[in-house]
């Protein structure tokens, strides 16, 4: 097993080491058979993931921060034209104007960082990324629970968890198991952009914990008969716990309260 260097400690690096798994992981970032237009990879490491994915998009721009592994990435990658190596911090780049996706094995110490750069892309359509597996089961609601970010962008994003990988495929090997987390623009938004602004202040206020519970953080803006009847309408117990509403419960409740 590889040791650890200085260096792969401050940046977060965990290199993915397991053919098989970056094989499956590109399947799940690109699932159609046509190559995609434009990808960028999120630290492109080693290269691991950055083979599979260039044979599945007709351009790819493979960001790697640690210039140690720069030049090893373009003498590998030397005869894939449409593979471009970024040298420098994927954050610190400005994104396309143009639809494209990203996908990469994502620092784990900078995985909100990642995507809230990709929730605010304008172009944007999916982001597949490989995060620590508790990360990407909050946010796809695989323990039951939903979180803030996850709710505030239902509207215009899925987010999904499509896999898991254990820790023994990473070198150095971390201290938990990972997830391929999906989050997907859809193709047309369950809300239009005024729905969408009331949808955010209703959240952020439900999710504030101001009054002690749901029920009643939301009654500090509502009038008490309304929530009731929305809390009604999205078959919520009045003593829900914040979390456990689901997405769908949520539409729900909007569209009481703001009809």
């Amino acid at each position: 097993m590889a040791r650890p260097t200085a260096t792969s400690r401050a940046l977060s690096q965990n290199f993915l080491a397991d053919r098989a798994t970056a094989e499956r992981f590109a399947r799940l970032a690109v699932p159609q058979d046509l190559p995609i237009p434009l990808l960028l990879e999120v630290g492109a490491g080693k290269g691991a993931l950055t083979l599979p994915l260039a044979r599945r998009c007709q351009e790819l721009r493979a960001y790697e921060i640690d210039p140690r592994l720069v030049s090893v990435l373009r003498g590998r990658l030397s005869g894939t034209p449409h593979v471009r190596v970024v040298r420098g911090d994927f954050l610190a780049g400005h994104p396309p104007r143009t639809p494209f996706s990203v996908a990469g094995n994502v620092p784990f110490s900078r995985t909100a960082a990642v995507v809230d750069w990709c929730l605010r892309a304008p172009a944007l359509t999916d982001a597949t990324l490989l995060t620590q597996l508790e990360y990407a089961r909050k946010r796809a609601g695989d323990y039951g629970n939903w979180t803030l970010l996850t709710v505030r962008t239902w509207p215009r994003y899925e987010w999904r968890l499509l896999d898991r990988v254990g820790r023994r495929a990473f070198r150095p090997v971390p201290r938990v198991d990972a997830g391929v987390l999906r989050i997907e623009r859809r193709a047309t938004s369950l809300l239009d952009d005024t729905a969408y602004r009331s949808w955010r202040c209703l959240v952020e206020l439900g999710f504030s914990g101001v009054g002690g519970s749901l029920r009643a953080s939301l009654r500090r803006a509502h009038p008490r008969r309304r929530v009731d009847a929305s809390f009604r309408a999205a078959g919520l117990n009045p003593g829900v716990l914040v979390g456990e509403v689901t997405p769908g419960q949520w539409l729900r409740l909007h569209e009481a309260l703001t009809a």
